[in-house]
């Protein structure tokens, strides 16, 4: 069926209004209705994402509630004549969250699965722990993470509190690949699914276990000494969790910064509200300007992911995620071997994108390095294989370049709650050393050496966009680089084929000479191609020279295609 006949169908089944008018406003322009209608959202390890509007390639009710009847049918199909598991919702500030979560919950009851459905948005680790906490079946949460207002999204957990692994993620694929959009979807009303009792609202009492679960990882220190931190949700949904967390651990100078403190999926002061760029954080300096904190929090839209700045001289220096990465792993060992409760045999893990100075830190204080595939999903599988050993206390903390972070096993996705409180109890250490956090990476470079890296991101758009990634990818595979920047390639690695005993995954590596790499793979949530630099220096400025030389050959060769 092609993309016109798609379109005249759904003009047909659609009645909702506002789907309706975008339909209209597409009839007469082909190059939207393909855009549109090329193909279905792909329903992946990281569920679906997508621009919101009318199409097989856009969020709406329709694709949501398909998606949902097909994990529905795989619920019913795992349970056999077994009683089907329950299922924890979440969503977060983004446009028609609340109503893809509530229709997520009504296709499930319409198949006679109970949900237990957040009040209010909450953040993403507090699904994560949910689903745990409440032995449901998988977990659904309704979140676009740090994409821009136009999108939205849905992600998928299993039992154990993870997104959902691959062989899950096929199996749920192929039942939703089953289910036709308009006429297999059983739906009831949200309210009609509540009188019932097939929909719960979640009450207070798990919320406040997960916020005792994070301060449980909490170091203890004088929570008398005053820290001053401006903090912005970035208009999502971090506000009452963080606030709360750090007024716990004695940090009640909190300043919000107000125009971005209250929910707003349209975010209008951060058209992308994400935490690694300094345009989010340019109202958050502002402030700072006026109040002098210690340091500026700024947290995604959904609360996983946690970014920060400090001022260093007259400029507001803003560490990347492999640097907290790094501070808050050498924090947690300092710490814990401090206090003499560092595990005999301690386990920190990350993913093989991230910063190469883990391992020297590592080195100093024992820990086992594990490295794993992009996706929090795999540090989450890590610390499941822990658990299985009878080894849980081992795992000590977690984290992912893209500003991702866990200390604990309350959640098995990135925490940005629980990092706020372990950021915040770091600058308090490192102040009564009369230093800020920028200042403490500079003494860790200058003990460990200078680790630079930097993430390339080339955007590939629309129906030609995926094509066109793929194209590259094979290119890379049939003709590897000899030398990047004058630099040897004495290995390349293909992840598509395994590496390391980790699933197959369409990533490709060159290590180089003197420890410097490049690592190569299309995102999974966004239409991007990610180049990850790797340099190593004596000092800053030598790795920084590697690291534009080696920046500026990937964009050329990227951009042929």
């Amino acid at each position: 069926m092609d993309c016109r006949s798609v379109y005249d169908l759904w003009c047909e089944k659609v009645t909702d209004p506002e789907l309706r008018s975008d339909l209209d406003s597409m009839a007469q322009d082909d190059t939207a209705i393909e855009d549109a209608f090329y193909r279905s959202l792909e329903f992946g390890t990281a569920g679906l994402r997508g621009v919101l509007g009318a199409g097989t390639n856009r969020m709406n009710t329709y694709t949501v509630g398909q998606a949902t009847q097909g994990i529905a049918n795989y619920i019913t199909n795992q349970a056999g004549e077994g009683e089907p598991g329950t299922v924890a919702i979440c969503y977060d500030s983004r446009i028609n969250s609340e109503l893809f979560a509530h229709t997520a919950a009504s296709v499930l009851a319409a198949n006679g699965i109970t949900s237990y459905v957040y009040p209010r948005l909450e953040p993403t680790p507090a699904l994560s722990f949910a689903t745990r906490y409440l032995n449901c079946a998988m977990g659904i949460n309704v979140t676009a993470s740090h994409n821009p207002s136009q999108y939205n999204g849905y992600k998928a957990y299993g039992p154990d509190g993870c997104q959902i692994a691959s062989d899950m993620a096929d199996a749920i694929t192929e039942c939703i690949g089953d289910v036709d959009i308009f006429n297999d979807v059983k739906t009831m009303s949200f309210e009609q699914a509540k009188e019932q009792g097939l929909v719960q609202m979640i009450g207070e009492e798990v919320l406040d276990a997960f916020l005792d679960a994070v301060y449980e990882q909490h170091v203890p220190q004088n929570d008398d000494d005053p820290l001053r931190v401006v903090y912005t949700p970035l208009n999502g949904t971090g506000l009452e969790c963080v606030t709360r967390i750090l007024q716990r651990i004695g940090v009640s100078d909190i300043h919000v910064v107000e125009e971005q403190a209250q929910p707003d999926g349209n975010f209008p002061t951060c058209p992308y509200p994400n935490p690694e760029n300094r345009d989010a954080l340019e109202r958050g300096i502002a402030l700072c300007e006026q109040v002098h904190p210690d340091l500026l929090l700024a947290t995604d839209p959904d609360a996983d992911r946690v970014g920060i700045a400090v001022k260093d001289g007259d400029d507001y220096k803003l560490l990347s995620g492999n640097e907290v990465g790094v501070l808050l792993l050498d924090f947690i060992c300092r710490s814990r071997v401090a206090a003499g409760n560092m595990p005999a045999n301690p386990v920190a893990v990350t993913t093989i994108v991230s910063s190469s100075m883990v391992d020297p830190i590592a080195e100093h204080y024992g820990v086992e390095v594990r490295r794993v595939l992009t996706g929090f999903k795999y540090i989450g599988g890590v610390i499941a294989e822990l658990e299985q050993d009878n080894r849980s206390e081992d795992f000590i903390f977690g984290f992912e370049e893209s500003y991702g972070y866990l200390a604990g096993t309350h959640a098995r996705d990135k925490d940005a709650v629980v990092a706020s409180m372990l950021i915040c109890q770091m600058a308090r250490y490192y102040r009564g050393l009369g230093k800020n956090l920028y200042q403490a990476m500079q003494d860790l470079y200058d003990e460990y050496g200078f680790y630079h890296n930097r993430t390339l991101s080339f955007t590939f758009e629309g129906s030609d966009g995926a094509r066109k990634m793929a194209s590259l990818m094979e290119d890379l595979r049939a003709h590897p680089m000899p030398s990047i920047a004058n630099l040897y390639v004495h290995q390349y690695m293909d992840y598509k084929v395994g590496v390391n005993g980790l699933p197959s995954a369409n990533v490709i590596q060159f290590d180089m000479e003197d420890g410097n790499k490049v690592i190569v793979r299309p995102s999974g949530t966004e239409p991007k191609v990610k180049v990850y630099v790797f340099t190593v220096g004596d000092t800053l400025n030598q790795a920084q020279s590697i690291d534009a030389h080696i920046a500026a050959e990937m964009t050329d060769y990227i951009k042929k295609f």
